[in-house]
């Protein structure tokens, strides 16, 4: 009977004791906010748009191909992951005026992840509008903004250019 003891429960025993204290590891999918803002800010550059008239894309246009100032399309958006939630607009490489600030908006962001809506701050519209989230990963956001009054749509896309 001693022996039966030794060899098999003693070890079932200890493996049981040793296997029920390790934690399971499942990982943490990152969030709207964690994607968008990093866990202290993330800098964003307009890289393309498109046009949706009626149905019709123009198909994605390089920014630096679309006739808008450089001064303006090469400006930076930064998110803050803040509780306030802060937005900055900085000049990029090419000011429009050499006596501008470099961060000439500061504001908000807002998102609303049951629908995917972000809204701030895009220099080329120079206004804030509500975006429907498209695409999100740690290095690209493309936001599209649906006009009410017509069947029509501006989609922009970014690239991360810092994080931190």
């Amino acid at each position: 009977m001693r022996q039966f003891i030794r060899l098999l429960l003693i070890p079932g025993v200890v493996g049981w004791l040793l296997g029920g204290c390790s934690e399971k590891l499942e990982p943490k999918p990152l969030t709207y906010s964690q994607l968008l803002t990093g866990t202290d800010k993330k800098t964003w550059k307009m890289v393309s748009l498109q046009v949706i008239d009626d149905g019709q894309a123009s198909g994605v246009i390089p920014v630096a191909q679309t006739g808008i100032d450089p001064c303006i399309y090469d400006d930076l958006l930064t998110f803050y992951a803040d509780a306030e939630h802060k937005f900055e607009a900085s000049e990029g490489a090419t000011k429009c005026s050499a006596s501008d600030p470099d961060i000439y908006v500061t504001d908000t962001w807002t998102l609303v992840n049951a629908n995917a809506t972000l809204q701030f701050y895009i220099p080329v519209l120079n206004g804030i509008y509500p975006w429907t989230i498209k695409n999100l990963t740690s290095t690209v956001l493309t936001v599209q903004y649906y006009f009410p009054d017509i069947n029509a749509s501006y989609q922009f896309t970014f690239n991360s250019v810092t994080t931190k």
